[in-house]
């Protein structure tokens, strides 16, 4: 992004998390980012929040390399090159905020979706600290991925909000075991002194919604996501269909062509 503005995507959204703890200063905070990828998150979360001590876990080194090169990742912020479950099985430490950014479209890594691993997350996870998972589509239907995740990720922390980002298929899932978080995403967010960003976080706010628990529930003996990521995919595609069709239907293939 060579804009000098926030980036209009997901991690916007997700800068939320820090601010969700209270008497914490986010420059203060250790943030755990499992799915650097071009490390755009923390460059983010550095930028508009303060000079947080940020690591990431990419299990693809090229990726890593190029973040540096082109994404200006600060060769400051360690990036480890490894499996984010496996990283969090062989570390200790606990961190204030945990950002999983594993899952592309429907490649879903099934380690990284069950009971067991989001356990694991939250025992690396600081007394109030919080997690943020981006998935990267929404599907509708009963017993559609996001329900699937929610519901898994309800098994484990008490309290849990999701928000759809704007114009995306975007949702941005917070979750922690401290029942007050949007109470605190909503009190440092009158502290901010950047328009943009207090703007954007008013949204995550307002837009963000409590999960009701369900009972889909992903373990590791029993994480279908790449079928469950199919169906979205498929949902998807019905609906263009459905959209260029109703366009034929009225205008002929011109009308198609023209839409496009």
């Amino acid at each position: 992004m060579k804009q000098d503005r926030l980036t209009g995507m997901y991690y916007d959204y997700a800068m939320a998390a820090p601010l969700m703890l209270a008497d914490k200063k986010p420059s203060d905070m250790d943030v755990l980012i499992l799915g650097m990828g071009t490390g755009t998150y923390a460059t983010q979360c550095r930028k508009y929040l303060g000079d947080m001590n940020v690591e990431g876990v990419e299990i693809d080194e090229k990726i890593t390399q190029l973040s540096r090169k082109y994404f200006s990742l600060s060769e400051d912020v360690p990036v480890t090159t490894y499996d984010g479950r496996a990283y969090l099985n062989a570390m200790d430490k606990k961190y204030d905020v945990i950002m999983v950014d594993a899952y592309q479209d429907i490649t879903i890594p099934f380690q990284m979706s069950s009971v067991e691993f989001f356990t694991l997350v939250k025992d690396h996870l600081n007394e109030d600290g919080v997690m943020v998972v981006n998935m990267n589509m929404r599907g509708s239907g009963d017993g559609n991925i996001n329900q699937y995740l929610s519901d898994t990720i309800g098994q484990v922390f008490d309290a849990e909000y999701t928000v759809d980002v704007a114009n995306t298929t975007n949702r941005e899932l917070f979750a922690s075991n401290n029942p007050s978080i949007m109470e605190n995403l909503q009190a440092n967010t009158k502290q901010i002194t950047n328009a943009d960003l207090r703007n954007m976080m008013e949204t995550v706010y307002a837009d963000s919604t409590p999960y009701g628990k369900g009972d889909y529930i992903l373990t590791d003996d029993k994480a279908p996501v790449e079928l469950l990521g199919m169906q979205v995919i498929d949902q998807l595609i019905e609906e263009e269909v459905a959209y260029y069709k109703g366009i034929y239907e009225r205008d002929g293939i011109q009308g198609v062509l023209n839409s496009l």
